[in-house]
């Protein structure tokens, strides 16, 4: 044919000799077609250069596709308000489409509540899942259900080793551990101690916090004393005494934290316990960590960008179900190095 433009799927179907069905499960790559079968209609697709108008596909079709964001309640965490924020755009970006998008938000600190809102989510069989997977186990049990359902899901923050997602988008939390370490070696301080401190989460079922520290440790090596605090499920009271106790350690140089609000938590102890000559190195840009920033109790702040995660989650997870487009397997973010210094700038800059 002379218009490869003009040629539709009654076309194919024909010149194959098959049924429009057919054609369809094989351009869409869905349902079963028997090999002979799908290497006819490949060959036909590829003589004439068939592309599906998946455009006007989209925009004629009344149903509207729903994503469901299964994250941490933003109101317990800057951090994942900031994730939340996200949203707004991602809406704008896609609403000739029809996009819809259901926040399913669960506790923060309790794994149960994590699979109650997975649950939740399962039940509104959406067309898609973006989901942050900081609790290990209860994850995987909802990566089960969403691979039985054939619900295609995106990973952001955390990468699971063990689940097959369309794609996971964050960073190299092992290397942003090594940057830490190398952050915290900069001063040839003769103090070796590192106290590594890992705030109301339990890193026994938090993958993100474990590559964190093993990262940290494999850069620092044996010439530093590095102790982890794994501070979860403790009250301000103890939270206050068991700090301070750590941070007035005579050995102790400097401190790594493995979250944005653990972060603020300890850089305001180290403030109230007149202990802001310890080297402190931890994540994200919440108000009140810049706060810390420009003061100097914080010395860097390692950036992760919840906001754009959300973002890139989103328009990744739409582009696949919209048009079928093949997604990266992982996008890594640049681990950004955010210092009195350069903050200013950073904010200023349509980076963020």
């Amino acid at each position: 044919m002379s218009d490869n433009k003009n040629i539709r799927i009654k076309d194919i179907a024909e010149m194959a000799g098959v049924s429009v069905g057919t054609v369809d499960r094989v351009i869409h790559k869905r349902g079963k077609v028997a090999e002979e079968v799908r290497k006819k209609v490949e060959n036909v697709l590829q003589s004439t250069g068939y592309k599906p108008n998946l455009l006007a596909r989209t925009l004629g079709s009344k149903k509207a596709l729903k994503i469901a964001l299964l994250i941490p309640d933003p109101k317990q965490d800057e951090y994942w308000a900031l994730a939340e924020s996200g949203v707004k755009p991602s809406l704008e970006e896609w609403s000739q489409y029809g996009l819809e998008i259901a926040p399913n938000f669960f506790d923060l600190y309790e794994s149960t509540s994590f699979a109650t809102s997975a649950k939740e989510v399962l039940s509104s069989k959406p067309d898609g899942v973006i989901v942050a997977p900081i609790f290990h186990n209860e994850s995987l049990n909802l990566f089960a259900e969403l691979d039985r359902d054939q619900i295609p899901y995106v990973l952001f923050n955390t990468n699971i080793p063990e689940a097959q997602p369309l794609s996971f988008i964050g960073q190299d939390l092992y290397q942003s551990g090594k940057v830490g370490g190398e952050l915290l070696s900069l001063d040839n301080t003769e103090k070796k101690g590192v106290a590594v401190f890992h705030i109301h989460e339990s890193i026994d079922n938090s993958v993100h916090l474990k590559a964190k520290e093993t990262g940290l440790r494999d850069f620092l090596g044996t010439a530093y004393d590095i102790e982890s605090y794994d501070l979860n499920h403790v009250n301000s009271g103890e939270l206050n005494q068991i700090v301070s106790k750590i941070l007035h350690q005579s050995d102790l140089g400097a401190a790594f934290v493995s979250t944005s609000q653990g972060t603020n938590i300890i850089a305001t102890l180290m403030e109230k316990h007149n202990c802001t000559h310890i080297k402190l190195v931890g994540y994200d840009l919440l108000a009140a960590n810049l706060h810390y920033l420009e003061k100097g109790v914080i010395n860097f702040l390692i950036n992760q960008n919840p906001k754009r995660m959300t973002q890139v989650g989103i328009s990744h997870l739409t582009n696949h179900l919209l048009f079928h487009k093949e997604l990266p397997r992982e996008e890594l973010f640049p681990l950004e190095i955010i210092s009195k210094q350069n903050v200013g700038s950073y904010l200023n800059s349509r980076i963020h």
